[in-house]
């Protein structure tokens, strides 16, 4: 059973809290069993709404391949060595600390 994301716990609380709120003060309930009634329905309201968003799925190597690979611009196929140089110096920072000084 996956886990439910962020979006489904900030969703569904917040669904549980409005619907339980606007229907207390609709139905101006103030007995016992209204007001569990009332948190009951809230509660079944926010579980359909949490488990309405769809669910954080892992990308199939299809969509990864679709995403890393580009088609080459024109612009990338010539390059200079100012352009050689400026990515071989980005290479050589990649494992510094951004705290140096």
């Amino acid at each position: 059973m996956p886990r439910p994301t962020a979006a489904q716990f900030s969703y569904g609380s917040a669904t549980v809290v409005v619907s339980a709120l606007a229907m207390l003060l609709l139905f101006r309930t103030e007995s016992g069993i209204g007001v569990a009634a009332v948190c009951t329905v809230a509660l079944a309201l926010g579980l359909l709404v949490a488990s309405a968003l769809p669910a954080r799925t892992k990308p199939t190597r299809q969509q990864t391949a679709r995403r890393t690979t580009a088609p080459p611009t024109p612009a990338r196929t010539h390059r200079t060595i100012e352009d050689i140089e400026i990515a071989a110096a980005q290479r050589a920072r990649v494992g510094e600390h951004s705290l140096h000084r």
